[in-house]
């Protein structure tokens, strides 16, 4: 559906600067508070003037061309769109054709007049007919641009979803480095965003909506400008003159900022912190530790401070560059636009005074031709602000696409996984032979020279310190990573030849930084395994009673139906519960709360260790089938556990395992370990010890002298 253009770095954006190349960059302090460096724009190799009239601009619409014909084609998919689309168009093709009428009917007028100075008698039929129609004229433009909101609402809410559902499918398919590059985040939302009810596709099908019929609408008053024109004494002059005060006063207002390439900063620690603590006080994660440590006083002591110091500077980036505009002097464009408003009416008086008797005729026409004129230089002005700005949305119509083709940083295996579904019962091996790796934008190795084997249905246990590289291990064994050196394998295959979709399926994994989704308890579990439906309860039942889960959910009042996160919040008027109408009523919702079915908190209560056994009902949901996972990896599993509740789910993990390999990362040591085929001991990204658990501990090692200071605590 989406064709594949030549493929471009979506990670670079256009045009980059040293910010100390004073050369090529401009600094330019607005405040104390914020500094703004722009790129300075060199002129196109033998164009003058191409960086103001933005000649690059409209060479980067020629190369958006190939991306907007497809986003055109994509729309005329829809077949829905069809009518809404066709009846649109043709409401603004016919709204850009008013301002002509109106103009024709204003010269009709003045005819009239002038035939009334001439004749000194009035056509009240004809004046009455150009008038009711100029009437007419704008009744018909209210009625037309009505029509066209109506109809463009149903049009904008069908390409919207398109382009959603589409959207989401981007966004679902991205692996974890990918989806960790800010700039790839933030071209995802500015492509895939909707502002006010509208897309950015909607916004651009406007834009060039808008570009045609201001076109037309040029086209038409020009024809009938000059008609208007031609035989009215220095009418041309006049046009002119109105003309060059449009064209003056538009080169007068200038934007402070280029088009190019710029950026903003600020190093000032006093509004660093004063926006850190309005973030901070307005966060309901930090709420309880505000007020468990007493920290309100300190924080409105310290907004004070810091608000005092910077004083009228304490104000964002936007509010602070419309204040350095508005104290800007005058250019010599703005300070001569004066005396050329006033031309006009000057000519006008010189020609009265030749021929007095013209006045009444002369005073008409120079108000039908400096308005017509100014009417005319400002659709022009509106047609070159439109294919100017365009690009910008052209732009990210290019990304969007770009976005529905980008290519993955972790690549795709071919060979299927695996060759017989039956043998996963008996594990899987994994082997890692001198693999290094460092997180992106780290330059610490997250692990370092790092070679071990578990073989099939071995349960191997992880142990270090935090920090240490456990949980990169399962990381790079999802692949949701791959090594900087050495190599992994599967069953003695190379990990990168197998297929992600395969590798994974054969996995159940629980991290220790799990997350639950903005979803009901029944669907947080049944995403363990989603070839299975929500619907399937017996499904969903057994797996949280292997997580340990069951027995609170079916205290709650919804059960497996309660929304751990409800992600549509329910919607009241802004008047607060508790306080009082203006006419003395209380103000409570509970009447209405209880006819809707709604609550007044949406908090669960749930634990740290409820939520941890959810997480890993999800995981035994994945598990249930014993030909459908052959390893589980367990990434600290007990961290919120208490002992009962960790002791009875490594009873329930040996019972479900069957011949299943596993994997645990862990930095307590405990009755797990002994009964692990193999420990791999961890410090500073490098496995320093491995054996069984009696081996280590006849060793003398590092993993013998924890096991014996943790011995001693029991003790």
């Amino acid at each position: 559906m989406f064709p594949r253009y030549g493929h471009r770095d979506v990670t670079r954006s256009k045009g980059s600067f040293d910010t100390n190349d004073e050369k090529h960059v401009k600094h330019t302090k607005l405040s104390k508070v914020w500094d703004l460096y722009e790129e300075r724009e060199p002129e196109l190799v033998k164009i003058p003037f191409a960086s103001r009239l933005n000649l690059e601009r409209y060479i980067g619409l020629y190369e958006s061309l190939p991306y907007v014909w497809q986003m055109l084609k994509d729309i005329g998919s829809i077949r829905a769109c069809w009518f809404y689309l066709g009846l649109y168009l043709a409401l603004q093709f016919v709204i850009s054709l008013i301002p002509a009428v109106q103009l024709w009917y204003s010269g009709q007028l003045l005819a009239i007049v002038g035939s009334a100075i001439e004749n000194r008698t009035v056509d009240k039929k004809l004046l009455f007919s150009v008038a009711g129609s100029r009437i007419a004229c704008s009744i018909a433009d209210l009625i037309l641009r009505h029509f066209s909101n109506l109809v463009s609402r149903p049009l904008n809410r069908r390409i919207r979803h398109y382009y959603t559902v589409h959207g989401f499918g981007v966004l679902a398919r991205l692996d974890v480095p990918t989806y960790d590059e800010p700039l790839i985040r933030q071209q995802i939302s500015r492509a895939f965003s909707v502002t006010s009810g509208q897309s950015i596709v909607w916004r651009t099908v406007v834009h060039c909506v808008h570009i045609g019929s201001t076109a037309v609408m040029l086209v038409s008053q020009l024809s009938v400008l000059f008609r208007v024109l031609k035989d009215q004494q220095d009418g041309p002059l006049l046009a002119l003159l109105s003309f060059l005060h449009s064209l003056l006063a538009r080169m007068g207002h200038t934007n402070h900022l280029n088009s190019g390439v710029w950026a903003a900063t600020t190093r000032n620690a006093d509004f660093i912190k004063l926006s850190g603590l309005s973030k901070a006080v307005n966060n309901p994660a930090h709420r309880k530790e505000i007020v468990a440590g007493n920290m309100g006083e300190y924080m409105h002591s310290e907004y004070q401070r810091c608000s005092t110091t910077l004083g009228p500077d304490a104000e964002g980036f936007n509010d602070v560059l419309t204040n350095f505009r508005q104290h800007r002097f005058p250019n010599f464009v703005s300070i001569i636009l004066r005396p050329i408003k006033e031309l006009p009416q000057i000519v006008f008086t010189l020609r009265a005074v030749q021929y007095p008797s013209s006045i009444p005729l002369s005073l008409a026409s120079l108000n039908l031709i400096t308005t017509s004129a100014s009417t005319f230089s400002a659709t022009l002005l509106r047609l070159y602000d439109q294919t100017g700005s365009i690009s910008n949305n052209f732009s990210t119509i290019c990304k969007m696409y770009e976005m529905m083709h980008m290519e993955n940083r972790i690549q795709d295996g071919t060979l299927p996984y695996p060759e017989n579904q039956q043998e996963l019962q008996m594990g899987m091996s994994i082997e890692f032979i001198n693999v290094s790796f460092k997180y992106p934008e780290s330059n610490t190795y997250a692990l370092k020279n790092v070679s071990f084997k578990i073989h099939k249905g071995q349960l191997c246990v992880i142990l270090g310190q935090n920090g240490s590289g456990k949980s990169t291990i399962l990381k790079l064994i999802t692949r949701l990573y791959d090594p900087l050196e050495g190599q992994i394998l599967i069953d003695d295959k190379d990990i990168k030849v197998l297929k992600l979709a395969d590798i994974r399926q054969a996995m159940a994994v629980l991290f220790q930084d799990y997350t639950h989704f903005p979803f009901s308890i029944k669907e947080n579990i049944a995403l363990g395994d989603p070839s299975h439906s929500s619907s399937d309860l017996d499904r969903i039942t057994q797996a949280a009673q292997l997580g340990g889960a069951s027995e609170f959910i079916e205290r709650l009042e919804d059960q497996y139906d309660t929304y751990l996160d409800r992600p549509v919040n329910d919607l009241y008027s802004n008047l607060p519960e508790g306080t009082t109408s203006i006419f003395g009523r209380a103000v409570g919702f509970g009447r209405i709360r209880k006819m809707g079915g709604m609550k007044s908190n949406e908090s669960t209560g749930l634990s740290g260790g409820q939520m941890q056994r959810i997480a890993l009902s999800r995981l035994f949901m994945r598990s249930l089938s014993e030909s459908n996972v052959g390893l589980m990896l367990f990434d600290e599993p007990s961290a919120s556990l208490d002992p009962s509740a960790e002791y009875s789910l490594f009873e329930r993990l040996q019972l479900l395992r069957g011949q299943r390999t596993l994997l645990f990362s862990s930095h307590r040591f405990g009755n797990l370990t002994r009964n692990a085929g193999i420990i791999l001991y961890m410090h500073d990204s490098t496995i320093v010890e491995k054996g069984t658990h009696e081996n280590l501990l006849n060793a003398g090692g590092e993993y013998a002298k924890i096991w014996n200071l943790q011995a001693k605590a029991f003790l």
